[in-house]
């Protein structure tokens, strides 16, 4: 009997708690229904497991999204890309985590109720892969809009003394000067760092960027596999997975009761390195063999 009482009492303090759980639901902002996207969400829900409602911006035309989150009332909010946190940053009065966003500096500032996930692999593990691989590389070249990834590029100038290397760097405000720019780095450079920078990085820019790596045999390091078709050598990239895993366990720590004042936005904490020993090849580039097993390999 003493058992059977115990048991109910230990169930009428700590059910309420299970049932609050329970009914504990996030709202996922995403901005379009992409495999990168997806692959966060199922990263994000394999450690934060709570009912999720999704909503795919270009999915919903004419929709008012702010209207549709406060019908549910969910008790955090997810957004997924730059289109979704552009959207959702208006709301105050929920938490919001974002992920899969490259410089969420440029779309929002100081608000208390936003953290989360940036896309950005630290400039310093960056840098210590690049020395990994190209062991010979003392001289980085790299071109920047301030208000884009300034931010970036003063933690890199940081990394690079501690690591020996030097940047050269040089500011862009306007897309059109891209190409004198890197004529003026052919001399001072060993590989050129590409940024996801939309001043620096467009259609035209691209172009001419891989025409100056050809002929000037100079390897360009990007933040993404898409550019090593173009011509890029090595790519550092994020794993978006293991990002959604970042992101749900902050999402945990809020739910739990954590202000989220007290968490604050952070880098991509997994690299994945990719090398292009085609585009090696080509450019005549050396390239330490010791390293060749924990990189991914394309040709």
């Amino acid at each position: 009997m003493k058992k059977i009482c115990f048991a109910a009492l230990f169930f009428s303090f700590i059910l309420p708690y299970i049932v609050a759980a329970a009914e504990q639901r996030i709202v996922a902002v995403q901005g379009f229904g992409i495999k990168p996207y997806e692959e966060s969400l199922k990263g994000f829900q394999s450690v934060c497991n709570v009912e999720m409602k999704t909503i795919v911006i270009s999915e919903q035309e004419g929709t008012e999204i702010i209207k549709s989150i406060r019908r549910i009332k969910p008790d955090m909010i997810l957004a997924v890309g730059v289109d979704a946190l552009s959207k959702v940053k208006k709301i105050k009065d929920i938490p919001i985590v974002y992920l899969m966003i490259p410089n969420p500096q440029s779309v929002i500032s100081k608000e208390e109720n936003i953290t989360g996930v940036n896309m950005n692999i630290p400039p310093e593990k960056q840098l210590g892969l690049l020395q990994e691989v190209l062991y010979q590389v003392k001289r980085v070249g790299l071109l920047y809009d301030p208000s884009k990834t300034g931010f970036f590029v003063e933690k890199a100038l940081y990394s690079s003394e501690k690591l020996e290397i030097k940047l050269v760097l040089k500011e862009v405000h306007n897309p059109k000067d891209v190409p004198s720019m890197l004529d003026s780095m052919k001399d001072e450079i060993d590989i050129f760092w590409m940024l996801p920078d939309t001043t620096v990085i467009t259609p035209e820019t691209v172009e001419y960027l891989f025409l100056f790596s050809l002929e000037n045999k100079i390897p360009v390091l990007t933040f993404s596999d898409k550019y090593l078709d173009l011509g890029a050598m090595i790519s550092v990239g994020i794993d978006a997975f293991d990002i959604g895993r970042q992101a749900g366990e902050i999402a945990k720590e809020i739910l739990s009761g954590t202000n989220i004042k007290n968490l604050p936005r952070v880098d991509a904490r997994k690299a994945v390195l990719t090398l292009n020993l085609k585009v090696a090849k080509k450019l005549g580039i050396r390239v330490n063999n010791n390293i060749a097993d924990t990189v991914r390999i394309v040709e």
